[in-house]
């Protein structure tokens, strides 16, 4: 038999997602969620802690990572930058979650988890040496991260006045050596 707070747990989380999907990160409040839970808004601080810890656990990412195999090998860092950007630019949900992740010890795990399960078998695709891959992936992380951090959540102008090709112009050569070139 289900435990009631169990339940309680898919009702805040349920109503969570439509209230982050709907009104955004910064808009949605913890009262409005729970008001959509019918529950009380303490319940929600008790089991998630804040609305940061709500955050990172209601939402799920999927990179949606292209398929890196038919590309010639040496595109792979140019691809990636691309990708990563179209995605940034395209999901709130994202810059969202890098917030909570640089303040919030469950949005940092998330944060982790979406990297390690899906940016780790990319990198292991095109690695010259399979031990390496957790390292390299991490590299590319800190690529990534950084100038999504720099360019969409600290606003640095001089971040955001890149146009998409110089990001890509400028990143994608870096991580293409972080993916494929010799260990140093």
């Amino acid at each position: 038999m289900p435990r009631r707070s169990d339940a309680t747990r898919t009702a805040i989380l349920d109503a969570a997602r439509e209230r982050f999907a709907s009104d955004g990160y910064e808009r949605a409040t913890i009262r409005a969620i729970a008001r959509d839970a019918r529950i009380d808004p303490s319940m929600v601080m008790r089991y998630y802690g804040s609305k940061e810890g709500l955050f990172a656990a209601a939402v799920s990412v999927d990179l949606k990572l292209p398929d890196l195999a038919p590309l010639p090998r040496d595109e792979v860092g140019h691809a990636l930058v691309t990708h990563f950007l179209g995605m940034w630019e395209d999901s709130e949900v994202l810059t969202a979650l890098l917030r909570v992740g640089v303040t919030n010890q469950a949005g940092a795990e998330r944060m982790q988890g979406i990297f390690r399960d899906q940016l780790l078998p990319v990198a292991g695709t095109v690695c010259p040496d399979p031990e390496q891959v957790p390292a390299r992936a991490a590299l590319c992380a800190s690529q990534l991260l950084g100038l999504a951090l720099a360019r969409y959540v600290l606003r640095f102008p001089p971040a955001v006045a890149l146009t998409r090709e110089e990001a890509v112009a400028w990143l994608g050569p870096t991580v293409q050596r972080y993916l494929t070139a010799p260990h140093p």
